[in-house]
């Protein structure tokens, strides 16, 4: 692998919290795969959960939304070239199950695992090896930064599709942190009004620049009893996207649902949510999980941030950090120190 040198730093997960550096072999790419130098790799909610609360195993290396630049190749890929700027996308899926042939790869039938995300080989490094069809082109004209948003906007697409939210309709989030930031901009840049349900400060002040409608803290919302199943909150919303993964935002954000409403969960979280049956079904109410993205998820999200529609500046942190600063990086996030997404330069 010409230019490619033998080794690369690597930001290896060793216990909860703790993220060191160390030099391991630079792949080198199989059939149908590519080497990928990485240029920026955003740090997501699951990064969080993987190696900051435990979820995940020691020796693994997180990182999944990058872009990068293409320093070889493996046998058999004709679409790339050393030198390609590209956009990290989502794993190849079977194609011809039957969900997949419905346009729904994130239910692919042949789905292994559960978490969409290479945890034994990720972007957290200088390289990453990755399948030849899971990469897009970076636009013409959108920075590589900007492009690093690509997949958690997909993520936060597909829990709007999955909304079913229609001009008219209201909508609420709960919890601000990337995924649900960049479902604000999305709702507002669409036109519809968004309640922000957020307890931090930081994320409170980049709801209100992203444009939200209103944004409260979580106990300025109430609960209803089970002998009560059709008294609505003053709030009541047609669409709540539930983003944080917390049991007691899952169980408020169902009691802010109008009649015929959709609670959709995107936050992934351990403890698990009651809901009242009677208020669910005398108000005809819906609850639907979203995972991953749209069959098209990435174009849309592509196109999108190079449109000029969201307000991308806000959207990430001005500072970006090094893989010796993921540590550190991890705990703001997770208290909302930090507002935007983080970005990872491992250069």
């Amino acid at each position: 692998m010409s230019g490619v040198p033998d080794v690369m730093p690597v930001a290896v997960y060793r216990s909860p919290g703790a993220v060191e550096v160390e030099q391991r072999p630079v792949p080198a790419p199989g059939p149908g795969e590519v080497l990928v130098e990485v240029g920026h790799c955003g740090i997501c909610g699951s990064d969080i959960h993987l190696m900051l609360e435990g979820w995940g195993k020691p020796g693994l290396v997180g990182g999944h939304e990058f872009t990068g630049v293409i320093g070889a190749v493996g046998e058999g890929v004709t679409d790339w070239s050393v030198g390609d700027e590209i956009v990290g996308g989502a794993s190849p899926r079977c194609g011809t199950c039957r969900r997949c042939l419905e346009g729904k790869p994130s239910q692919c039938e042949g789905r292994q695992g559960t978490i969409d995300s290479h945890l034994d080989n990720g972007a957290f490094a200088r390289y990453v090896l990755v399948n030849a069809r899971s990469l897009l082109r970076l636009p013409v004209g959108l920075s590589a930064r900007h492009a690093a948003l690509a997949e958690p906007l997909a993520v936060a697409l597909h829990g709007i599709t999955r909304s079913a939210v229609t001009d008219g309709d209201t909508a609420m989030v709960f919890g601000a942190g990337p995924i649900g930031a960049l479902s604000i901009a999305v709702l507002v840049a669409r036109g519809i009004p968004v309640t922000v349900v957020e307890p931090g400060a930081a994320r409170q002040n980049l709801s209100r620049e992203l444009g939200a409608t209103e944004v409260i803290a979580p106990d300025v919302l109430e609960t209803y009893p089970p002998w009560e199943p059709e008294r609505l909150s003053p709030r009541a919303v047609d669409v709540v996207l539930e983003c944080s993964g917390k049991k007691a935002a899952m169980e408020v954000g169902f009691h802010q649902l109008r009649r015929g409403g959709r609670l959709v969960l995107v936050g992934a979280g351990i403890e698990a949510p009651a809901f009242d049956p009677n208020r669910f079904i005398l108000n005809e109410l819906e609850i639907c999980g979203s995972f991953v993205y749209d069959a098209d998820g990435f174009e849309q999200a592509l196109a999108l941030l190079a449109s000029g529609a969201l307000p991308l500046s806000l959207l990430i942190d001005p500072t970006d950090v090094g893989l010796d600063g993921i540590s550190a990086a991890l705990q703001d996030l997770a208290t909302g120190r930090i507002a935007g997404k983080v970005m990872v330069v491992p250069r």
